[in-house]
């Protein structure tokens, strides 16, 4: 076998000038030259790829350039006021959604409201009926199922005698003075009120009665029983007592 088959069969050997360089890295806090402590970073020493005098060694903290730090500063201000932006815009909408749903509730209760208002002279007719004792049999049924649903949709009737008076809720049509009552009362009610979601639909019509500022009356005995004078009544002779029962009389003829 000769040298270039020796040659062929092993292949090539590595040229010398293609070796790799050796890296070495003075990573020595204290410069062996001056004696001084070195900064954080640590000084590269050699060549080749990545070993080159502006190498940091491990550990390194480069300076920030002023126009990277200028554009960080930057981007931090725009994200604060996205930020920003996005807070206000979520608490205007939730604003916004609390402001609908309010308004679609007032509109469902207005709708309701109308329904029911065009029905109260319905119940008016259902009420006069059972004063009179004509509400028997299968109207009776229809009426108080009537009045459940229309309950149960949030209608509320008010109005009874003794009420205190009230002119928000209560209409007066007619007024007097009365010793039994010890402030503006009603004492009769004439058409019934009715309310619905805290508004009134439609007043009470009601008989007023205020206080008159007279003594109570009758007073009674310790027997409870009324203190009473009896009415003069005429005697056989025709004549009638005088005003002191026992007086001087007066002559019928």
């Amino acid at each position: 076998m000769t040298s270039s088959q020796s040659g062929d069969w092993w292949g090539s050997g590595p040229d010398e000038g293609d070796e790799p360089r050796v890296v070495v890295r003075d990573r020595r806090r204290i410069d062996p030259d001056s004696g001084e402590v070195r900064p954080e970073s640590g000084t590269v020493t050699g060549g080749g790829p990545g070993g080159g005098p502006g190498d940091e060694g491990v550990g390194s903290h480069p300076a920030v350039d002023p126009a990277d730090a200028e554009l960080i500063e930057s981007l931090r201000l725009q994200a604060s006021e996205r930020t920003a932006d996005l807070q206000r815009l979520k608490a205007e909408f939730d604003n916004y959604r609390r402001r609908v749903e309010r308004d679609r509730q007032q509109i469902g209760e207005q709708a309701t409201a109308k329904v029911l208002t065009s029905l109260l002279s319905t119940l008016d007719d259902i009420g006069r009926a059972r004063d009179h004792g004509d509400l028997e049999g299968p109207f009776k049924a229809i009426a108080e199922a009537l009045e459940t649903a229309l309950e149960a949709a949030g209608l509320q009737r008010f109005g009874v005698a003794g009420d205190e008076f009230d002119p928000a809720v209560h209409e007066a049509l007619m007024h007097s003075y009365r010793s039994d009552v010890s402030g503006p009362t009603c004492v009769d009610v004439f058409r019934a009120g009715y309310l619905h979601a805290g508004r009134v639909l439609r007043p009470a019509q009601v008989a007023v009665a205020e206080p008159s500022g007279e003594p109570a009356e009758p007073v009674a005995r310790a027997n409870d029983e009324v203190t009473e004078r009896a009415a003069p009544v005429p005697d056989d002779t025709g004549t009638i007592p005088g005003p002191d029962n026992g007086g001087p009389t007066v002559s019928a003829g």
